[in-house]
């Protein structure tokens, strides 16, 4: 571990991934700020810039300096305006809105910074601590393993789906994988589902659908469905400084917020979001009843508990992705994609094969969340003219972007005609009110599992490894309960409320 440490020390404090870092950060900052536009999207359009650098270890903490910036950022425009710039900061805004209105935005923006901060660093540290546990458990799976793995990955997206949402998510899930079908199979290298167009030959570009699902949609959406005309005012933001008093009622929350965030941001199909909603829900009933009725109308612990735990979850949804090489969230999905592109695979042997990549990535995570605290805390008066920019100026800058970005990364002009013809269909799915996290999601997972599957067909003379192997077995039973048990609570849930309409 200790050698590990030196090789991402050198690594990352090289002048190159030192820029990349601040570059990063700063990017993801200012995308995060903006409401609308998420990580997901700048890092999907960022892909084609990152592939070009050549080099993993910069790519890979350019990336991720962009996610946990956008983050940080995304509070902003949470706690000024109530409009969050990334799903991730919607509980921001229950306490931090409210504070604002009260005419304590800076001091909200301080509150949120420095959570943002305590979150990340120790979210790091525990990563530092658990990866190379999980890493080396990872060393005792197989293809069979690997198979059953990247099942209970796509399983966990339907448990983790909102209220209603599970068999959506799922149906979602499906049409990735059968849009991974498309191109050559991993038994056969003969093409299929192709209808005779030769492009389609080695199957949608990761790239052309990422942008497609992600980043068209939101030009399209400003035109389709613009946004009501912003609320407050654009007053000077003044008293920065937190007292004394409130600082002491945070640093538990912001303790306890960091190890719950890193945990749930573990869990494959989880992520920032969840771990904001649960954070928040988790600090409020645990807090004595009169400062239970403080939340929602301005409450300090109310603002630090999401801000901590979906920070802390940005860097637990990396133990998946570089131990296992399961996505944790919809962008770790779209990171996933960029490391195959550079030829990284992700998994057990990460670290033995590329400790620069792994260790470098997790050092810049530390130079990362310093680099935010310290850039947005003198800049928050500033930072928040941003949000004042025309959302009808990001139209041209979105569709430049994508359609450049999907032209480059095939250098193929019928890339545009899938890409335009996907986001219109990503549009219309998302009026309708279906995750496009899970296709993605499923689309990347789907090429892995079916080479999984396809070797351990080949080594076991058929499916005979599903019971020969007991840890495929359980890990099966795993994600089959993952799948139902959603299905049984709802099922109950109406079953109860029926017994009780009866009762009546």
């Amino acid at each position: 571990m200790l050698e590990g440490l030196l090789i991402g020390l050198q690594t990352a404090f090289s002048l190159q991934n030192l820029l990349m870092v601040i570059g990063g950060c700063l990017i993801g900052t200012f995308i995060g700020m903006l409401p609308g536009l998420g990580p997901m999207s700048i890092i999907a359009i960022m892909i084609p810039v990152a592939i070009s650098m050549g080099d993993p270890s910069a790519a890979l903490i350019l990336l991720a300096g962009v996610y946990y910036g956008a983050i940080f950022g995304g509070s902003t425009s949470s706690i000024l305006l109530n409009a969050p710039g990334v799903a991730g900061t919607v509980a921001s805004s229950f306490d931090g809105y409210p504070m604002a209105k009260q005419g304590k935005a800076g001091k909200a923006l301080t509150i949120a910074a420095i959570a943002s901060f305590a979150g990340g660093t120790i979210g790091a540290l525990l990563l530092m601590i658990f990866a190379p546990m999980l890493s080396s458990v990872a060393l005792l799976f197989h293809s069979a393993e690997y198979f059953a793995l990247m099942v209970v990955g796509l399983s966990a997206i339907a448990a983790f789906a909102g209220t209603g949402q599970v068999a959506k998510a799922l149906m979602m899930t499906v049409l990735g994988l059968m849009m991974a079908t498309v191109g050559e199979g991993a038994l056969f290298n003969l093409p299929r589902f192709t209808m005779g167009i030769m492009d389609l030959q080695s199957g949608f570009g990761f790239i052309t659908l990422a942008m497609a699902m992600f980043a068209l949609p939101e030009a399209l959406f400003l035109v389709l469905k613009p946004r009501v005309a912003k609320e407050g005012g654009e007053g000077e933001i003044k008293e920065l400084r937190i007292s004394r008093e409130e600082a002491k009622a945070i640093t538990p929350v912001i303790g306890r917020q960091s190890i719950q965030g890193f945990f749930i941001g573990v869990l494959p199909g989880a992520g920032a979001t969840i771990a904001s909603f649960l954070g928040y829900a988790v600090e409020r009933n645990i807090a004595p009843k009169e400062e239970q009725e403080q939340f929602g109308k301005g409450a300090v612990k109310g603002l630090a508990a999401p801000e901590t735990a979906n920070n802390a979850a940005c860097t637990g949804s990396f133990v998946p992705l570089l131990t296992l090489g399961i996505p944790g969230s919809g962008t770790t999905a779209i990171l996933l994609g960029a490391l195959i592109a550079l030829n990284v695979t992700p998994g057990p042997r990460l670290m033995i094969d590329e400790p620069q990549v792994f260790w470098a990535v997790i050092m810049s995570m530390f130079i990362g969340n310093l680099v935010l605290l310290v850039l947005n805390l003198p800049l928050i008066p500033y930072i928040a003219k941003v949000l004042s920019v025309p959302r009808n100026y990001l139209i041209p800058f979105i569709l430049f972007f994508t359609l450049m970005g999907a032209y480059i990364g095939q250098n193929n002009a019928t890339e545009l005609l899938i890409l335009v013809g996907f986001g219109v269909c990503a549009t219309a799915l998302r009026f309708a009110d279906y995750p496009l996290a899970p296709l993605l999601i499923g689309f990347i997972l789907g090429g892995m599992l079916e080479d999984n599957f396809a070797r351990s067909m080949q080594l076991y003379d058929g499916i005979a490894f599903i019971w020969e192997r007991p840890m495929t077995l359980g890990l099966l039973v795993i994600a089959a309960l993952l799948v139902l048990l959603p299905s049984y609570r709802a099922r109950r849930a109406r079953l109860r409320a029926q017994g009780v309409a009866d009762g009546d």
